[in-house]
């Protein structure tokens, strides 16, 4: 909800997220952030089968009301005429509230529920109504609430609270109540068992954020392919015959390389669902994506003055500086370890290494980070190429080259990290941060910094390592999967085909957080870390990229 909109009814639906927890009515209506778990899609399918049924009784179903002087609106399940007068009705597909010798009753929350709807009645009708009635349906039981003088300032005061946590502009606490977290829906990304780790050290976070991705990644690689739309989803045609079809609900994201066309129509469907789109050239660099976020200001405004802040930009670049050279130089250790000798040029680009960490932690200024950042970066590439030698010489790097790489090994390195782009950015605007708004790196034509600093957390852990193990296994047949000019090295088309499989399998292979404690996969970890960073400015700072490789 945006700040203008201070004086705007508060929706019922509002005043049961308060109810259950103050900070969940603020995320979702404030900062209008809602995310659909498997119990709010099985609560829409019982609203749409109870809105199909025949009316048998005298009453309306779905109703929609509103009342300026109170200052409420709401759509009520239902409404029906019960000795004399009306009474609405909330359908709940849960279970009662149940005593200790068993009865059940209402929840706390859906009590205000359908008090709010009664009162609302009341006002618009000039009616005196007595009470609101409840349905369970996993217990197959009814409740009857009362609406009674004490429930009617129940509301008043709750739409007051409501107004006051618009205006207070900070996130209310985390839920006392560590049980109304486990099951919210909004608990991915409010994130609470990870703020309580770290007002307890101790606490053994429960893992509430989602451990996969449910859906498919659409590569499209095949030139003169046509997408479009047919109903709720997206067709792929080939001189106009269809050669696949994906239901919209079923994408992740869709990944056009080269000639590859997309209607009109298949855009609306993809912005609409919240599927982005990225477009890549037929040679594998990153042109542009069409990513759809959440739409309140908020979070931005947020991270913009945060950003705006030269301490916390200090702070932040501090701390991902430190995690990517650590990463990096755990993967080159660990990569000459055992039998292997570690030659001499490999134990000064280590040495170098270490004394870049203990720079990160001196540094003034993000200047001067970019500097260290930008030291570590050559003697972890110098070891690189010391890595892979004597496997393939024609895939031995020469340091680090884009902006066209100038050999095999690093144009598998750029392709995978415009892939990784991709999916970082698809991270940040599913979260609400806007991407050209960074700490580290500085605005330019070829990425958003915000991105591209986020990126740094992965770069090691999501390809670099595949790249080298992948070359280890001899799995690059230099003739088929290379196109080498004079000026560049790029991919060829068989060639992109085989680094997207290992870049998408490796997105989807689960690790265990070392800080955390719980598995998920790289993809949903890239989401994680991006969380973890907004909370650096909005509640609780800390967790941002305290990951590190083993």
């Amino acid at each position: 909800m945006l700040p203008s909109d201070e004086d705007a009814p508060v929706h019922v639906a509002g005043l049961h997220a308060l109810a259950y927890c103050e900070r969940l009515y603020y995320l979702e209506e404030v900062e209008g952030i809602r995310l659909a778990d498997e119990s709010v899609y099985a609560g829409r399918t019982l609203h749409e089968h109870l809105a199909s049924i025949p009316g048998r009784e005298r009453g309306r179903r779905s109703f929609t009301i509103m009342n300026k002087e109170l200052g409420l609106a709401g759509q009520v399940d239902a409404i029906h005429h019960r000795e004399g007068g009306w009474v609405p009705y909330e359908h709940k597909r849960g279970r009662a509230r149940h005593g200790p010798k068993g009865e059940a009753g209402a929840w706390p929350w859906d009590e205000l529920q359908v008090l709010a709807y009664a009162l609302l009645i009341e006002e618009a009708t000039g009616r005196r109504v007595p009470e609101g009635r409840i349905r369970y349906h996993a217990d197959n039981v009814t409740i009857r609430v009362p609406l009674t003088d004490e429930g009617r300032e129940l509301v008043r005061e709750s739409i007051e609270r409501t107004k006051q946590l618009r205006k207070l502009g900070v996130r209310p606490p985390v839920n006392s109540n560590e049980n109304a977290c486990i099951h919210c829906s909004l608990a991915p990304a409010c994130l609470p068992e990870e703020e309580r780790l770290l007002s307890s050290p101790q606490w053994e976070p429960v893992r509430l954020f989602p451990a996969t991705t449910d859906g498919e990644i659409v590569h499209l690689m095949t030139h003169s392919l046509k997408v479009a739309r047919s109903g709720e989803a997206l067709i792929v045609k080939k001189k106009g015959e269809t050669v696949s079809t994906y239901p919209i609900h079923n994408i992740v994201a869709l990944i056009a390389h080269g000639n590859v066309q997309v209607t009109t129509q298949a855009l609306h469907l993809c912005a609409f669902n919240g599927v982005p789109v990225h477009w890549f050239t037929s040679g594998g660099r990153h042109i542009s994506s069409l990513t759809v976020g959440p739409g309140s200001v908020q979070r931005r405004i947020r991270q913009y003055h945060a950003l705006c802040d030269p301490a916390t930009c200090l702070r932040l670049s501090r701390r991902l500086v430190m995690a990517k050279v650590e990463d990096q130089l755990a993967f080159v250790l660990r990569a000459t370890r055992g039998s292997r000798k570690r030659s001499l040029q490999i134990l000064r680009d280590v040495a170098e290494m270490k004394e870049c960490i203990k720079m990160t932690g001196r540094a003034e200024g993000v200047d001067s980070l970019r500097g260290v950042e930008g030291t570590a970066a050559r003697a972890y590439f110098d070891a690189l190429s010391y890595i892979v030698r004597g496997v393939d010489t024609n895939l031995e790097p020469a340091g680090r080259t884009r902006r066209p790489p100038k050999d095999r090994f690093n144009s598998l390195l750029s392709f995978g990290y415009s892939l990784l782009y991709t999916s970082v950015l698809q991270a940040i605007t599913s979260v609400g941060l806007e991407p050209s708004l960074g700490f580290l790196h500085t605005p330019r034509s070829s990425g958003q910094p915000l991105v591209l600093d986020v990126m740094e957390l992965f770069r090691v852990p999501v390809w670099d390592m595949v790249v080298v193990s992948s070359i280890n296994r001899r799995q690059w047949n230099l003739g088929r999967k290379f196109e080498v000019t004079r000026e560049h090295v790029w991919l060829s088309d068989l060639g992109r085909r085989e680094a997207i499989e290992l870049f998408e399998r490796r997105m989807d292979s689960v690790w265990k957080h070392p800080v955390l404690g719980y598995s998920l996969t790289w993809r949903r970890a890239i989401e994680l870390e991006v969380r973890l960073l907004e909370k650096e400015w909005s509640s609780t700072p800390g967790l941002f990229a305290r990951s590190r490789l083993r």
